[in-house]
């Protein structure tokens, strides 16, 4: 068994360094799988790695995000697009994805950087704090994916079989533990440097930004559930979130396997054409003659056109992922100033002080994600001016505008426009005719985990009111 841990700068193309693990029969007490010396930096980048990789991915065994969004569908095996997720154990995956390699690489980092006594003291308050916030991280995304999930026994290999914790209470620890990252963030000094990962500069100012946007977005996912606990996150996180254009927290992937993007190997290196723009997606961005649909899709007979979700859709028909999207390192965006903006939107509408206007910022957010994908101020200006676009003349409330737009920003982000849809109830999307259920809302728990920890995954499935991809989240209340 191997185990590949990054060292140094990602950015400057890091080598990868592979640690074999050899089993010792004669100390069943060693754990075969724990490297016997890797620093924390490097433990840190693994795991952001591991995190990013997860939430860019399209291979169908575990990033079927996209495919659920109804962003993109299937040509050949349509059984992602018909939201089968137990064929290919895509829960089993994408659990093992953040607790076994991210969120086990982050805990040992931390373990690893409390003993050492050669870096700086305040460094290390920094370093640590960058550890913790990557594991809220990657913790809210799990408890995003599936409600319930272990928490206060996780991590523990002494421990197989570990109890699931309310995801309430979760979402309450990861914002208090937020909160103390920011106040141990010391902006005098730097942090993990060259292995910071999500910035080309390391100044914690980047940092403290980041820290303020995640709480923003766990803050605005609790406004149906707890209005008066998430106006008071929202309206404290605001304040520092990110608040510029062009601000982004992201994985710098290289031009180098197997560093490259997970999406240039899914789509190129593969020498696969298993995806193509759905039609659910593409019929609505045609409508509004989106200035991003040259970055988004290439064209067929010099029309954007999409395939029929959950039915096989020959790649030759069809709209296939643009040229950018098989760039070997483009970015993988972990949070943007555009998702920022559409927040600050919807807390302006249920009438919380964030400063400036609803249309302000839901314009910012377009205009941002227009420039991000090659448009320009030009192509944004000429948008925004649409009837069905603009802020005060598109069809629906407030949670129709800012959801139907926020659907498109977030393309090739399937995990958060998951999670956006989800949250405001746009777009609306129809389950193929063949879906194998009805439209996914969670993910169910893996199955190892109902066959090994079998008391405890029967308990936290009762508790969510059963385990089933139709059951909704505790903050998914509508």
């Amino acid at each position: 068994m191997k185990k590949y841990i990054i060292y140094g700068s990602f950015a400057a193309m890091g080598i990868l360094s592979t640690v074999s693990c050899t089993k010792n029969i004669t100390d069943l007490n060693t754990n075969p799988n724990k490297p016997s010396s890797v620093s924390a930096a490097s433990l840190y980048a693994s795991a952001t790695k591991e995190m990013a990789d997860a939430i860019t991915s399209t291979n169908v065994n575990l990033g079927i995000f996209r495919l659920i969004v109804q962003q993109w569908t299937e040509t050949t095996y349509i059984d992602e697009s018909n939201y089968n997720l137990v064929t290919r154990t895509i829960p089993d995956n994408f659990w093992d994805a953040f607790y076994t390699d991210a969120l086990m690489d982050l805990k040992e980092a931390k373990t690893v950087l409390e003993a050492d006594e050669s870096t700086d003291a305040t460094v290390k308050k920094n370093m640590l704090a960058q550890i913790d916030v990557m594991s809220v991280y990657g913790t809210s995304v799990l408890v995003n994916t599936f409600g319930n999930v272990p928490y206060s026994q996780s991590l523990n290999s002494d421990n197989l079989f570990n109890k699931y914790d309310d995801a309430h209470t979760i979402y309450t620890d990861l914002i208090a533990r937020l909160d103390a990252d920011l106040a141990a963030f010391d902006e005098s000094a730097t942090g993990m440097g060259t292995s910071n990962m999500l910035f080309s500069s390391d100044e914690i100012v980047n940092w403290k930004k980041f820290t303020n946007s995640l709480k923003l977005r766990l803050g605005i996912l609790l406004a149906d559930f707890d209005p008066a606990t998430a106006q008071t996150i929202v309206t404290a996180a605001s304040a520092g979130a990110f608040d510029t254009q062009g601000e982004y927290a992201k994985f710098p992937y290289s031009t180098v396997p197997p560093n490259t993007n997970p999406l240039w190997e899914d789509l190129v290196q593969s020498g696969r054409q298993d995806f193509v723009g759905s039609n659910t997606f593409v019929d609505y961005i045609n409508s509004v003659e989106d200035p991003r649909r040259p970055y988004y899709f290439t064209t067929i007979g010099g029309i954007y056109k999409g395939g029929t979700n959950g039915v096989k859709s020959p790649y030759a028909n069809y709209s296939h992922p643009g040229e950018l999207l098989e760039q070997k390192d483009l970015p993988g965006v972990f949070i943007d100033y555009s998702e920022v903006e559409f927040i600050r939107a919807e807390a302006i509408e249920r009438g919380w002080s964030v400063g400036g206007t609803a249309i302000t910022h839901y314009n910012n957010a377009i205009t941002n994600s227009i420039l991000y994908w090659g448009g320009t101020e030009e192509d944004a200006v000429t948008y925004l001016a649409r009837t069905d676009v603009n802020y005060l003349t598109a069809d629906g409330d407030w949670k129709q505008k800012i959801g139907m737009q926020e659907w498109i920003a977030l393309y090739n982000r399937g995990f958060d426009a998951w999670t956006a849809q989800r949250h405001l109830d746009y777009p609306q999307l129809t389950p193929p005719p063949k879906a194998q259920s009805g439209y996914p809302v969670r993910f169910t728990y893996p199955i190892a985990e109902q066959n090994l920890n079998t008391t405890n995954y029967n308990e936290a499935s009762s508790a969510i009111g059963g385990d089933a991809v139709e059951t909704k989240l505790f903050w998914d209340i509508y």
